[in-house]
Order: structure tokens, then C-alpha cells, then sequence
């Protein structure tokens, strides 16, 4: 069984000096300035961008850029932390013990001697215990409030709210589905398609006549979340899509780069082309030949 880390613990004594670098980064006379601007809003995209680089880490098997990416994860909560305990709101302490809490809690199996034969029972558990978590701090918070007419979208809204939006369009869109809010088949989504890119086009001329985006915004947005509905219906993983384009655009982008010399400046879109269509070629050879050649 595991154990707690004693106070001696050489992890414990690098999460405090991390702590203390952190502070020392946000103190008002000594601090860094740039340190000391930061906000839990300005930090937000931080956030976001070190938890998708911990995931490529692990999309790519590093386990050295892992470990440096989940060191800049970390940073992220020990800096919002001192943000919240400067304005005697929070503390790392209160985050770590809360999450212990929380942990235990929604262990019983572990911890409270109760009984999961497997993971999926183990699943059953945790969310039925979060459930009944929601329900009590909706309790403790609103105890004269009425009821939710709108049950579904209201946890739903909860859900995703961590999420990417990618993901949480994802989320929404099975749970959705489930609850039978569906197409009959598959060619009524296709429809969706068409019609959702139509009105894009459209608001992307009418941007374009009036200099306001916000309706193309919109509609970009309604392409995106019916392609995720095709996703779902085939079982295809849009995250996993999009990351996987993102790698194969970069490999043959760089070899197109290396066939100009890192110079495409006033090259003609038919030169570009050829290239682009070269290194294709190139990497579906290489990814084609037998082992050992």
C-alpha cells in the first residue's frame, strides 16, 4: 500500500522551492514585472497551451519533453495560487488538500472498504458520487432556488466548461444524441454539412463587404460543431484528426522550405504546388518502403 511522503520527501522539498520561486517572482519590490502583471484571465491561455504540449508529449512518446511539459503545467497552478493567496482568497495548501479530499472521497473502493470489481464499476461510482456532490453544493448555494428546466444543458455547461472547445463539442454533441436529439441517419448530417458551410460563405462575403466578422465567427463556429457530429457518427476522434493534419501540414511545409532554402518569398502558388505535391510523394514513399530499406 502506498504511503504518504514524509516531510523529508525529495519531491516535497522541490514542490517548496518551486513555491518560493514562484513568490519570489511576485514580489512587488524585487519581483519580475512581467511576473507581476499576470492575472487568472491574462494566465488563461498559458493554461490552455501547456496542457495541449503535455498532450503532444505524450501523442510522441517523449518521456523527456513530458516531464519538461508537465513542469510547465505545474508552474501554471503554483502561479495562479500565489495570484489567489496574495488576495488572501486561496492557497496551494487549500488546492492540494482539496484535491485529496476529493480523491479519497470518490474512492470508497479504496479507501472506505466498499466494493468495484473493475474499471468500469470503478467509473459507475465516481460518477454517481460527483452527482450526488453537485447536488449537495447546488443545495448549500441555491436552497431556494427552483428547479432547472433545462437539466441536460445545465451539466452540460458544467461539463465542458474545462474542456477545448473541440472536445467539449464533442461532449455535448454524444450527450445530445443520447438523450435524442439525432438524425435518423447519416445523410441528414451530411445535409447539416452543406447547409452550415453555405451560410458561412455567406457571412464570410458579408464580412468581407462590411468589415464586422462576428457573424462569420458564428457560422465558422456551426461548421466546426456539425463536422463533429460527423466525427461521432463514424467513430472518428476530430482532437486526434486535427493533431495528426497539423503534423503531416509541418512535415511536408518543411520540405518545401528546405527545397527553396528557407525562402518563399516571391515564389508563384505553382511553384508552391509542385513542391507541396513533391513532398507528398516523398513522404508516401518513404512511409511505404519494407522495413530495412
Amino acid at each position: 500500500m502506498a504511503h504518504a511522503p514524509s516531510p523529508s520527501d525529495p519531491a516535497l522539498a522541490a514542490l517548496a522551492e518551486l513555491v518560493a520561486v514562484v513568490a519570489r517572482l511576485r514580489d512587488p519590490d524585487q519581483g519580475c514585472p512581467w511576473d507581476l502583471e499576470q492575472t487568472h484571465a491574462s494566465l488563461l491561455p498559458y493554461v490552455l497551451e501547456e496542457a495541449h504540449e503535455v498532450a503532444d508529449a505524450i501523442r510522441h512518446g517523449d518521456d523527456r519533453h513530458l516531464a519538461e511539459e508537465l513542469g510547465d503545467l505545474l508552474l501554471q497552478v503554483v502561479l495562479h495560487a500565489q495570484i489567489a493567496s496574495e488576495a488572501g482568497r486561496f492557497d496551494l495548501e487549500q488546492i492540494v488538500r482539496g484535491l485529496s479530499a476529493k480523491l479519497v472521497r470518490r474512492h470508497p473502493h479504496v479507501f472506505a472498504g466498499a466494493e468495484a470489481g473493475d474499471s468500469a464499476a470503478v467509473k459507475r461510482s465516481w460518477e454517481a458520487i460527483k452527482a450526488e456532490e453537485q447536488i449537495q453544493h447546488q443545495a448549500a448555494n441555491a436552497a431556494e432556488a427552483q428547479p432547472s428546466a433545462s437539466p441536460l444543458s445545465d451539466h452540460l455547461a458544467r461539463k465542458v466548461r474545462g474542456q477545448a472547445a473541440l472536445a467539449g463539442a464533442m461532449t455535448i454533441s454524444r450527450k445530445a444524441a443520447a438523450a435524442g436529439f439525432e438524425w435518423d441517419d447519416i445523410t441528414g448530417v451530411w445535409d447539416k454539412v452543406h447547409e452550415e458551410l453555405e451560410e458561412l460563405k455567406e457571412a464570410v462575403a458579408e464580412a468581407q463587404a462590411s468589415g464586422d466578422t462576428a457573424h462569420a465567427q458564428e457560422e465558422l463556429g456551426d461548421v466546426l460543431f456539425t463536422l463533429v457530429n460527423v466525427a461521432r457518427w463514424c467513430n472518428l476522434d476530430p482532437e486526434a484528426g486535427l493533431a495528426g493534419t497539423n503534423r503531416r501540414f509541418l512535415d511536408r511545409f518543411s520540405r518545401v522550405e528546405a527545397a527553396l532554402g528557407g525562402e518563399l518569398q516571391g515564389r508563384s502558388i505553382g511553384e508552391l504546388e509542385g513542391l507541396w505535391r513533391q513532398a507528398k510523394a516523398e513522404i508516401r514513399a518513404e512511409n511505404t518502403q519494407p522495413p530495412g530499406c
